[in-house]
């Protein structure tokens, strides 16, 4: 263990879909100590368990120079509380789609294709909360990072400008736009601030029971994925970060902002650039449909990137593309198939890499930043084979992402503040 007795330390929380995670770094960037656990998402009482939990793992010396915490979650999974922020039910999770009437009443009052329109949006779940029996005298409505710092320093109602883009907020004009008056919920909206601004200190209550100095401070955290970009190390215009995992998800930083609903197009504001993105159904899910790890890493040895397959192929894992073709019926196209399972790879990682250059020219011809570096996250960005497969499609550098945890990127937001994303 490195030397902490002079050392600040900064940690970050990265609650995903199916487990959490802590990473602490001292103020070289330099990984001192981690912990993961998993936790039930669909509990509200388990993310604080797992909160509690993660920080009881590291040790004594890590836990006692800890100057600031950042905490990154699911986007839209939301919460309606009480003045004391307790939840007024179980949490409403990121793909829940049950509020579509709710979604109906947006879509008629704010800009065509707004993507707080949607079903699963957290403007919409909160309309169908503040419908349900259990909405008695609700004071906050506020989504999963902002409820767990608020826990640590005991003062709800603020969330940052990630996690409430979903919920309405114009991220351009840093305000709530005047459409929204129209659905009377301004008394549930929460101050919204730039990600990494302070938010307070710990609770004396909170500091002892984690046994963490007092002076401890709470930063406003991000979603998931957008920790995951911050911790990759992209940092200029054109950077992108492809995550290659159950399904391609990509992410280019750009100076302008673009929308398009019909492919789910929306970008994030990150200081005065923005961070566009869409999401293929494509990726690791159907490799995973005709291979396991140790056949994926056995034939990809066997393949030479710089032979074609001679093969056309639009892998998906059933029926339906969103991005970068939107067509709910688009059917997968996986024939013919060789007899030689080498070669039937190659296929579906060019089909695959494929996809990603169209999503990248789609995002460029929208008017963003055209990419001119890859970085590579999640598991398949081991796969050399498919990192110089990719590499020949995109014609630009394609490199592993500098750290691919969204816990180290947390931990980055709490060192550096808002800072940061200037």
């Amino acid at each position: 263990m490195h030397n902490l007795m002079n050392n600040d330390l900064y940690l970050g929380l990265d609650f995903g879909t199916s487990g959490a995670r802590t990473q602490v770094i001292d103020a070289n960037g330099s990984l001192i100590a981690q912990a993961h656990c998993s936790y039930d998402i669909n509990q509200w009482q388990s993310w604080l368990h797992a909160l509690t939990w993660l920080f009881a793992t590291l040790p004594a010396p890590v836990r006692h120079r800890i100057k600031a915490i950042a905490i990154d979650g699911t986007s839209s999974t939301v919460l309606l509380c009480d003045e004391t922020n307790t939840p007024l039910h179980p949490p409403q999770l990121y793909n829940d789609d049950h509020a579509r009437v709710e979604a109906e009443r947006i879509a008629a009052c704010a800009p065509r294709g707004h993507i707080a329109a949607a079903p699963s949006a957290s403007l919409a779940k909160l309309l169908y909360a503040l419908k349900q029996p259990h909405a008695k005298a609700p004071a906050y409505f506020t989504d999963q990072a902002s409820w767990l710092a608020a826990m640590l320093t005991g003062q709800p109602g603020y969330a940052d400008y990630h996690n409430a883009l979903k919920l309405g907020y114009d991220a351009a004009a840093r305000a709530w736009p005047d459409w929204m008056r129209a659905l009377k919920v301004s008394a549930y909206l929460p101050r919204v601030l730039t990600p990494g601004a302070l938010l307070g200190a710990v609770t004396r209550e909170v500091a002892s029971k984690l046994d963490i100095p007092p002076t401890c401070r709470v930063r406003a955290g991000t979603t998931d994925s957008i920790a995951a970009f911050i911790a990759s190390g992209a940092c200029t215009p054109g950077d992108a970060v492809t995550s290659l995992g159950s399904t391609l998800v990509l992410k280019l930083l750009s100076t302008q902002r673009v929308e398009d609903v019909r492919y789910g197009i929306y970008s994030h504001r990150l200081g005065s650039r923005w961070l566009a993105g869409g999401a293929s159904n494509s990726g690791g899910a159907v490799l995973r449909q005709f291979f396991d790890d140790a056949a994926l890493d056995k034939l990809s040895q066997q393949i030479d990137p710089a032979r074609p397959s001679g093969l056309d192929y639009y892998p998906l894992p059933a029926i339906g593309e969103r991005f970068p073709i939107n067509d709910p019926q688009l059917a997968p196209r996986l024939t013919p198939r060789p007899a030689n399972d080498v070669q039937f790879l190659h296929g579906l990682l060019e089909g695959i890499a494929s996809i990603e250059t169209l999503g990248y020219a789609l995002l460029a011809k929208c008017g963003a930043t055209p990419v001119k570096r890859v970085l590579s996250a999640g598991g398949g960005a081991k796969n050399m084979a498919w990192h110089a497969i990719r590499e020949l499609h995109l014609g630009v550098p394609v490199s592993p992402a500098l750290h691919a945890e969204a816990a180290y990127g947390a931990a980055r937001l709490a060192q550096f503040g808002d800072k940061l994303l200037s």
